[in-house]
C-alpha cells in the first residue's frame, strides 16, 4: 500500500431529537467519490425508547492493509496478529464483536444514538508526505468547533461586559479592531442578479 493520508476517528452523538434521514452516509458518499476521504471503518448504535437496539457496521475490504501500513508491519505479520487476536481481523467494526457493540449500545440512554467514523484524509497525503520528507514531524493536530469555542467566547463576552462595551456571543465572529482592518460600511452593494453560484460535484 502506498502513501496513507492523515486518519481522524469521529464520535457522534445523537440526542432524542435527531432526524436519521440519510444525510450523513450521502455527505460521506460524496467526499469519498470526490476523492477527498476514505472511510475505513464506521459503527452506528441506538437504543430506542422502548429498549431495543439496532446496531450498523461498515468497514472497508482492504483494512487490514490499512492496519499493517499505519503500523509499519507488513501485512504478513497483520495476518499473524489477526490469528492470535480474532478481534482485529477484517470484518469486526473497530475490533468490536457482535456482543460486544451489543454491549455498548445497551450502554446508551434509551432514545439516543452513537456513531463512530473511521476515515482517511486521502487530500492530505501528499501534504503528509512532504512534511515527512522535509523532516517535519507533525506533534498536534484538531479541529476548532463551536462546542469547543463556548468557554472561550464566554470569557470575552465577560471581558467585554466588564469594560462596558457589552458584546452578543452571535457577533464575536466579528473583528472588532478597526484600526488593523478596513472599517464595514452601513452601503449596500448593488444586487448582482447574474453571480455565479458555487455548485458540488
Amino acid at each position: 500500500m502506498g502513501t496513507i493520508g492523515p486518519i481522524q476517528l469521529l464520535t457522534v452523538e445523537f440526542g432524542p431529537a435527531a432526524k436519521f434521514e440519510g444525510r450523513v452516509i450521502e455527505e460521506l458518499i460524496i467526499l469519498e467519490s470526490n476523492g477527498q476521504i476514505r472511510v475505513l471503518d464506521m459503527l452506528f448504535v441506538q437504543k430506542e425508547i422502548d429498549g431495543r437496539l439496532i446496531a450498523l457496521d461498515y468497514q472497508a475490504e482492504d483494512m487490514g492493509d490499512t492496519v499493517a501500513a499505519l503500523l509499519g508491519i507488513s501485512r504478513d505479520s497483520m495476518r499473524g496478529a489477526e490469528e492470535l487476536y480474532p478481534s482485529v481481523s477484517e470484518g469486526n467494526a473497530f475490533g468490536l464483536t457482535r456482543a460486544e457493540i451489543r454491549e455498548t449500545a445497551q450502554e446508551l440512554e434509551p432514545g439516543t444514538a452513537a456513531a463512530f467514523i473511521l476515515f482517511e484524509h486521502v487530500w492530505a497525503k501528499y501534504l503528509r508526505a512532504a512534511i515527512r520528507n522535509a523532516g517535519g514531524v507533525p506533534v498536534a493536530e484538531g479541529f476548532l468547533t463551536e462546542e469547543a469555542l463556548l468557554p472561550i467566547a464566554a470569557e470575552l463576552v465577560a471581558a467585554a461586559d466588564q469594560r462596558g462595551e457589552p458584546v452578543s456571543s452571535r457577533g464575536l465572529g466579528r473583528d472588532r479592531d478597526h484600526t488593523a482592518h478596513a472599517p464595514e460600511t452601513t452601503a449596500k452593494e448593488p444586487e448582482n442578479k447574474n453571480k455565479t453560484r458555487i455548485r458540488r460535484k
